[in-house]
């Protein structure tokens, strides 16, 4: 019996650790409206890591989870468009990150809005959803402060058929130098 007992606590013990070490790296989302179409669904699940930016910073392209200044208290889902310290434009249905136009292969249709060119502040990013004229993000005038950022999107989980990693997008960078090798 103090076999059984001790066997018990232990799986008991290790189930605990496991729990809070998993909410401690991972967040379950909900996708809630049409903002990420067409890469993300209207009730689509996802997993998101909450540790991926302790190790790098966000990217150009990264699909993040945030809390948005002006409504802290709901998580937003959007695409990072613009980084601390870049230039940020949208003209003529196109986006242009530091005066280069911004290739949106994963975007529902061209925006019809405009946004006067703007430098990002320090510590900020400037967001915008794929469904971009049906989206609450940075084009409203506000960014993402750093300390908002709750995870990088990682894994789709729910419906069956969309399971799979989230998809990275080539960043300007990683473009400019494929380009120079």
């Amino acid at each position: 019996m103090k076999s059984f007992l001790r066997e018990l606590t232990l799986t008991f013990v290790l189930a605990l650790t496991l729990f809070f070490l998993l909410q401690a790296t991972v967040q379950n989302f909900y996708i809630d409206g049409t903002s990420m179409e067409p890469s993300f669904q209207d009730e689509q699940r996802l997993l998101v890591s909450k540790v991926a930016y302790y190790l790098h910073e966000p990217e150009r392209g990264d699909v993040l989870v945030f809390r948005p200044p002006q409504n802290e208290q709901k998580d937003y889902i959007k695409r990072l468009i613009a980084l601390p310290g870049d230039t940020v434009e949208v003209k003529k249905e196109t986006v242009y990150v530091n005066d280069s136009p911004l290739e949106e292969p994963y975007i529902k249709s061209p925006p019809r809005y405009t946004v006067e060119k703007q430098k990002i502040p320090e510590s900020s990013y400037f967001v915008l959803g794929d469904n971009r004229n049906n989206s609450n993000d940075s084009h409203k005038g506000w960014v993402v402060p750093r300390q908002n950022i709750v995870g990088k999107a990682w894994l789709s989980i729910w419906p069956p058929g969309k399971w799979g990693l989230i998809p990275a997008y080539p960043t300007m960078e990683s473009l400019a130098s494929a380009l120079i090798n």
